[in-house]
């Protein structure tokens, strides 16, 4: 068993909504048994595929209640904490926590740039509003002010600050960030890292969308890297790159729900102002699920 308390693969929940963009709870609860079944080793509510930028925090409260009544203790709950303001940020982070969220993935959403004092102000705000483990997630493709490898050293000495998810795509960051922080932090994946490779360098597991889609798979993938088969791991983690290939085409959280709906949960449509795939593009992703065994 890892020394960590999060390890392993933790989908990015979709928030399912209906028409009117209320949050679906039947829809939510019925996904949070299926991946529990599945074998996943925890949820991450509120992440991007999530949809954080689009609901309010009435909705954010909703599904966050959702999840952890559903996971009920069985895996880990790691709820999103994202603003533009600290006191925001911690007003969320105190609301989940009351929720009974196991733990906080802290995202900065900036619109003018922060200095590197502020980003790490913000963060370590989310770190001392409660006592839960917190997972900064760093995405420079999304984030006007993203953390810096000082910043990420710096945070690393607050007890509370225990894990990073990174979205950058770049496994050489990865592995400074490790140096860097000298075991402190434990790093996981995104869909955008070849999940295999940041597994060989010490990585506990990844966060990622895609995993709604195919948890037993990427469960499988998680095994053999943990235990060193690497071989059939390579095996695997090859297929399971063309359904992140073709992820990257779309917008990851229509493409999340319409794969859902392909597989019979119909999550609704992404909000707006995003839009859902079109019939030639359904097409294609459930050509490229079908490919995979996954419909």
């Amino acid at each position: 068993m890892p020394d960590h308390a999060f390890f392993g693969v933790i989908p990015y929940l979709p928030s399912p909504t209906d028409a009117a963009g209320e949050i679906d709870v039947a829809a939510l609860t019925r996904l949070t048994h299926r991946l529990i079944e599945q074998g996943v080793h925890g949820l991450a509510p509120l992440g991007s595929t999530g949809e954080f930028a689009y609901l309010d925090f009435r909705r954010k409260a909703q599904v966050v209640e959702t999840v952890v009544a559903a996971a009920a203790g069985r895996v880990p709950v790691i709820a999103g904490v994202a603003a533009t303001t600290t006191a925001d940020a911690v007003a969320q982070a105190r609301a989940w926590h009351k929720l009974g969220a196991d733990g906080i993935l802290a995202v900065l959403e900036a619109y003018f740039p922060v200095s590197d004092d502020g980003v790490a102000g913000y963060f370590t705000a989310i770190a001392d509003a409660t006592d839960l483990p917190v997972t900064l997630y760093t995405n420079p493709n999304f984030q006007r002010s993203d953390l810096s490898l000082p910043v990420i050293e710096r945070l690393s000495h607050h007890p509370r600050i225990r894990y990073l998810k990174d979205a950058s795509t770049n496994t050489g960051r990865l592995l400074s960030i490790m140096n860097r922080t000298e075991g402190r932090i434990g790093i996981f994946a995104a869909s955008a890292h070849i999940t295999a490779a940041v597994m060989l360098i010490g990585g506990l597991g990844w966060m990622a969308g895609p995993s709604c889609i195919a948890p037993a798979e990427s469960v499988r993938l998680y095994e053999l890297c943990r235990d060193g088969q690497w071989d059939e791991a390579m095996t695997l983690q090859r297929r399971l790159w063309a359904l992140n290939e073709a992820f990257a085409r779309f917008n990851l959280a229509a493409a999340i729900k319409a794969g859902l709906r392909l597989q019979g949960l119909d999550c609704g449509d992404p909000l707006p102002p995003q839009r859902a795939l079109t019939e030639a593009e359904l097409a294609e992703l459930g050509k490229a699920m079908g490919r995979l065994g996954l419909l």
